[in-house]
């Protein structure tokens, strides 16, 4: 019994093996400072890479044929603008209410079936992160009285917008937070809706 005694107060003071026990807590700590910087790095480029690449995007489309189908050709004269004899055409849509037809936007995603958006994602496929597709891609066309005239051909305001994108994160950080002594449930380094972001510019020919 005595012997007993002797050797339960021995392992209660041993401190063998609590090096190895920081040094995994320590290890998991710096493993998930590291790679969290790593993936929230690749984050902030990513993010100021799809930013040129939504420019880029807007610059194409405005001077290309329109992506989506059956836009106006021309401005038509709105009910003042019929009843409205002594206005010629040529005359800017904002001279009166009402002169031109006021057209609603139209909205369509990209596909590699039209030559446009197909021409589009050739240029920025590389610039955007991985997984990303040519539906991402959202081209819209607004109507713009100040940019229209009467009889005139329709110029539109360009809009590209990138939206619905899943950002994937490359390194098990939920599972280095665990780790670490986080929670069980964590949602850290799993994938998320990347920030959606757009850039307009008005529509130099829509042929």
């Amino acid at each position: 019994m005595i012997h007993l005694h002797a050797n339960i107060r021995k392992y209660s003071r041993s401190e063998d093996g609590a090096t190895l026990v920081e040094f995994a807590i320590v290890t998991s700590l710096f493993l998930l400072l590291l790679f969290g910087l790593i993936d929230f790095a690749r984050l902030s480029f990513s993010r100021v890479l799809a930013e040129k690449a939504t420019e880029r995007a807007v610059r194409m489309a405005a001077v290309r044929t329109a992506v989506c189908p059956n836009l106006a050709a021309t401005n038509a004269r709105g009910l003042i603008g019929t009843l409205s004899l002594d206005v010629p055409n040529g005359t800017r849509c904002t001279e009166r209410t009402n002169l031109c037809q006021q057209l609603q936007a139209s909205s369509c995603l990209g596909s590699t079936d039209h030559p446009t958006a197909a021409a589009i994602w050739a240029q920025v496929e590389a610039l955007l992160p991985s997984g990303a597709k040519p539906e991402n891609l959202l081209f819209t066309y607004h109507y713009d009285p100040a940019l229209n005239r009467v009889g005139a051909p329709y110029t539109p305001i360009v809009t590209v917008e990138l939206a619905n994108l899943q950002f994937d994160f490359i390194s098990p950080l939920g599972a280095l937070a665990r780790s670490a002594g986080g929670p069980e449930d964590t949602t850290l380094g799993q994938s998320f809706l990347f920030p959606s972001m757009s850039a307009s510019l008005p529509a130099e020919t829509i042929r």
